[in-house]
């Protein structure tokens, strides 16, 4: 076992390696400023990678009445009112400096003949707004950070779990992990830390993330620093999650398949979108039909394997074989599976975690100071309902911002004081983990977390369900007191695991007990005891373990937005 431990000192640390970490680095680097990026990750498989249909920004090359002032508005209507006006606008009025940094970094984007940014039609929004490369956006941004990243030299350790945030009198001054590889400890000093370590959405049995992202890490490290979460019951379900293989269950059939014509129906052979929205169909709102297919499931008209068939197969073969190249390559690969002649079984999945650490909507700072949460990790943005294609620029718009920020205050700092306690502490959870020989299995314990979230916390939520949720989680919690962790020749995996358990049990709570405390049906949280929207719960609902949850009002949207904020019309348009 490696009782090694490096120190390392740098002006930023950047936890996180996916699209929002590494565009605050660069900011960083460009800027001349000493920053170091670590993930648990390998940075060029980060869950930004799987991002597939695009990126927002009112280009106008399309349609060029768009405006940033008609995305903010497309924005916070879509929100069901519950995005910060301030984000929102930060986010839109940012979106095309945005889209040009890639172009720099050398992004391809699809384009049309005349050489403009091709851009394609995502629900919700008025116009033509969503930049795109291929089916396969996510990783074509990626490799352009991580290619820049590379050009300026900025060190990135993709085996390195930060275990926690070091803080002193509320003032971050560096993180502590260990190499999940080899066990090596890393005690990083930092001026000022950047968490871009994603959502929580793993916390359930079916979701699109892979096995060992989307933990809740972020709420974790943020939480004991000091820092609280906002909005975690607000999660948004993808209608079209696989089933099988159990290693994959979750895993996204793009929405492209409804997109291109596919068509929903249930084990009796009924398209039934028909009872839930007749006039758009498969191309209502992810957070209709999620609800729509939960529905059918849970009344009796699922799938042997508890789903619904979405089916593409009356398609002429060669758009499937144009437009849908990864789905139909996917579920080959996975199922050998053929979707130009049989239709596929999916349910709904978690997919997004709207909530997230409260941040101030100007430079993305938490309650501790020189602490930023950016991505996936941060909230304010997305409200109720996210606009697909929004969580992508907004890593490049708040990547950018965050990067300068933590630049000036670094510059600003006389001096920094540590605290020997705290690293003592973080010295000691590992130690005492690594001791740890109890009977409780970790991995157990996170089925046991995805499976009580499933149940009781899932599409659609009362009260009775999530005072049981709040009970299981608490005898889990318990049970957590007892673990066995051992690493092996393979490495510190089971560590890991040990940390990620930590993470989800923390992100369950704060999502359960939200999720009781909004007693109303908005967007993506269905309250089938509460099935009306409640005006007096448009606010935002903050918590932390210590003060439990408190109602933050919303500022006013400004007139030049909210007057563009009418229904739009969702005719031939792939919705979100």
């Amino acid at each position: 076992m490696s009782n090694l431990e490096r120190r390392l000192s740098t002006s930023v640390l950047v936890i996180g390696t996916g699209g929002s970490g590494l565009r605050a680095a660069i900011e960083l680097a460009e800027r001349g400023v000493d920053v170091l990026a670590v993930g648990k990750r390998p940075k060029l498989d980060a869950h930004t990678s799987l991002a597939a249909g695009g990126i927002n920004a009112a280009l106008g090359t399309m349609d060029a009445e768009d405006s940033w002032q008609q995305h903010a508005a497309d924005t916070i209507k879509e929100s069901y009112l519950l995005a910060n006006p301030h984000t929102v606008q930060i986010v839109a009025q940012g979106a095309a400096r945005g889209i040009h940094d890639l172009e720099r970094f050398g992004m391809g984007f699809a384009r049309e003949e005349d050489g403009r940014i091709s851009q394609r039609f995502f629900g919700a929004h008025k116009y033509r707004r969503t930049a795109f490369a291929g089916d396969y956006t996510g990783l074509e941004i990626q490799r352009a950070l991580v290619r820049r990243a590379t050009q300026l030299s900025v060190p990135i350790l993709d085996t390195v779990y930060i275990t926690r945030l070091l803080v002193r009198d509320n003032v971050v001054f560096g993180a502590y992990g260990f190499d999940v590889n080899d066990g090596t400890r890393y005690l990083v000093h930092a001026d000022a830390v950047i968490l871009a370590a994603g959502g929580h959405t793993r916390i359930w049995r079916r979701t699109s993330s892979r096995r060992d992202e989307n933990t809740g890490d972020s709420f974790r490290l943020a939480v004991l620093a000091g820092a609280r979460l906002r909005d975690p019951e607000l999660v948004q379900f993808h209608p079209s999650g696989i089933l099988e293989p159990e290693n994959a269950a979750g895993t996204l059939v793009s929405e492209a398949a409804r997109g291109e014509g596919g068509i929903l129906r249930n084990a009796v052979g009924e398209r039934f979108m028909e009872r839930y929205d007749p006039e758009r169909m498969e191309l209502s709102t992810r957070d209709r039909v999620a609800l729509a297919a939960y529905t059918e499931i849970k009344q009796g008209r699922g799938t042997p394997n508890g789903g619904v068939w979405l089916d593409v197969s009356h398609l002429p073969r060669e758009t499937i074989m144009n437009r849908l190249p990864r789905v139909y390559q996917m579920m080959l690969e996975l199922q050998m599976r053929d979707i130009t002649t049989s239709p596929m079984e999916i349910a709904p999945t978690a997919h997004y975690s709207m909530g997230g650490v409260w941040v101030r909507p100007e430079d993305h700072g938490t309650d501790v100071a020189g602490l930023y949460a950016i991505g996936e990790a941060a909230s304010g943005l997305h409200g109720a309902n996210r606009l697909g294609g929004n969580s992508l620029i907004e890593l490049l718009v708040y990547g950018r911002i965050v990067g300068a920020t933590a630049a000036d205050y670094t510059a600003g700092l006389d001096a920094q004081r540590r605290s020997r306690e705290a690293v003592g502490e973080a010295r000691a959870e590992i130690d005492g983990l690594l001791s740890a020989d109890g009977r409780e299995n970790v991995r157990a314990l996170q089925r046991a977390i995805r499976n009580t979230m499933t149940e009781h916390a899932g599409v659609v939520r009362d009260e009775q369900g999530l005072r049981t949720g709040l009970t299981e989680l608490g005898a889990i919690e318990d049970r957590m007191t007892d673990i066995g962790v051992h690493p092996d020749i393979a490495g510190y995996q089971d560590l890991a695991h040990a940390f990620d358990l930590k993470a989800s049990a923390l992100a369950a709570r704060a999502t359960l007990e939200a999720a009781l405390e909004r007693r109303e049906t908005r967007g993506c949280h269905n309250r089938s005891d509460y099935p009306n929207l409640d005006p007096t719960l448009q606010v935002n609902l903050v918590w932390s373990p210590t003060a439990g949850i408190v109602r933050e009002e919303i500022p006013p949207v400004p007139t030049e937005i909210a007057e563009l904020m009418q229904d739009v019309s969702t005719v031939g348009k792939l919705v979100e």
